[in-house]
């Protein structure tokens, strides 16, 4: 295997570590909320600490990177978010809990934008879109998750013995996996040793975009499982399916994705892809019944598999030599919807059902697919036979 296929393999494994350590916190979010003694409104204000701790580490890891080199970057935030990935199953309380998820949210901010600043060093040498099916990876450690969490919680084990293992698990494929790491620091830091770059403007509105469709990625990692289990009166092991659902067809979508975005263009794939999901959560949310909800959260799924993927593409391939600080801005704003938007979920569920409160993450979604044109051609990298 030569040095590039390492490190796209290398690239894969810490997308899927990063998507199974998330997932696993996902799926036990009822059990966590139910030992702690919160509510559906206490979770969605203290989800706003994991979506803190998560804007920080990648504010904090996009300068570091770029400076350093994603080489060294990357494995370290590996080892932290494996880490305090463990912390939220110790909560005993609400400010137990609030400490756990802001210092999980840094750590897994750091590993999000490292991993995707290695992810965009890899697409430029390959010069073919290559980024989605990285994410595809990122789903499938969800799916992962989804499963042995719903295993797990039929066993009635306790999440910190679960949360434990998978801790100990990401420890070591982060440092197994970390010499295989391509090292970039001399060329991002070209055209960043004349002085401080002007950030343009379509940086913030793509940002901005990632926010709103990645929200509406949140209110299906966050409340699909308590919407099936708390609306719909499905199961425990039943309604972590539900996750699992989304989570399976978000996988499949991004493994297609990199050829549709050859085809037809990220602007198309950002444009219909919002459409669907808008489509599916609607589905999901107004639905009567249990298998109809699960088919919803799957078409949205698939919808909105291939959306983000192509804004963090245009966000690494913008300014050479910027990559990791302009990446750490789309990814942060984005992942502030995915982390910490759905506290606004939990806040409108004072006013009204939960399915009702989906609306909003609806119309964020048709939002996103009215704005495509932002993404332009020149940002989808040259296909060339490889």
């Amino acid at each position: 295997m030569n040095a590039l296929k390492a490190a796209r393999v290398a690239t894969f494994t810490y997308f899927g570590l990063n998507g199974f350590l998330l997932g696993m916190w996902l799926v036990h979010i009822p059990t966590v909320e139910q030992r702690t003694g919160i509510d559906h409104a206490e979770l969605g204000r203290l989800l706003l600490l994991l979506g803190l701790g998560a804007f920080l580490g990648m504010r904090i890891g996009g300068k570091v990177t770029d400076r350093i080199g994603v080489k060294y970057v990357v494995p370290v935030a590996g080892v932290l978010n494996s880490v305090t990935a463990v912390l939220p199953g110790f909560a005993v309380g609400p400010w137990t809990l609030g400490a756990a998820l802001l210092i999980f949210g840094f750590g897994n901010g750091l590993i999000d934008v490292g991993m995707n600043t290695h992810a965009v060093v890899v697409e430029r040498h390959y010069r073919r879109p290559v980024i989605s099916a990285f994410h595809a990876t990122w789903s499938l450690g969800g799916v992962a998750a989804a499963l042995i969490g719903s295993r797990t919680l039929s066993w009635d084990l306790s999440p910190a013995v679960t949360l434990g293992a998978a801790s100990a698990l990401g420890v070591v494929v982060s440092l197994v996996t970390a010499r295989a790491l391509l090292n970039e620091k001399e060329e991002q830091q070209v055209s960043t040793s004349t002085g401080k770059r002007k950030v343009p403007r379509r940086i913030w509105i793509m940002a901005g975009l990632a926010g709103l469709v990645m929200l509406s990625e949140g209110a299906a990692y966050d409340w699909s499982v308590l919407h099936l289990q708390g609306v719909l009166g499905a199961a425990p092991e039943i309604a972590a399916l539900g996750y699992g659902a989304f989570a399976t067809t978000m996988t499949g979508g991004r493994l297609l994705a990199d050829r549709v975005t050859a085809r037809i263009g990220s602007r198309a794939v950002l444009r219909w892809g919002s459409a669907i999901g808008a489509a599916g959560i609607a589905t999901a949310a107004f639905s009567p019944w249990i298998w109809l909800a699960l088919a919803g959260w799957a078409i949205a799924g698939a919808g909105l598999s291939g959306t983000v993927p192509q804004l963090f593409s245009a966000a690494g391939h913008a300014e050479a030599g910027a990559a990791a600080a302009n990446m750490s801005r789309v990814v942060g704003v984005g992942y502030v919807g995915v982390l910490a938007g759905p506290a606004v979920i939990g806040w409108m569920t004072h006013l009204m059902p939960l399915n009702v409160a989906f609306l909003l993450p609806v119309a964020f979604c048709v939002v996103a697919a009215l704005s495509a044109g932002v993404l332009r051609a020149e940002h989808t990298p040259e296909r060339v036979s490889a």
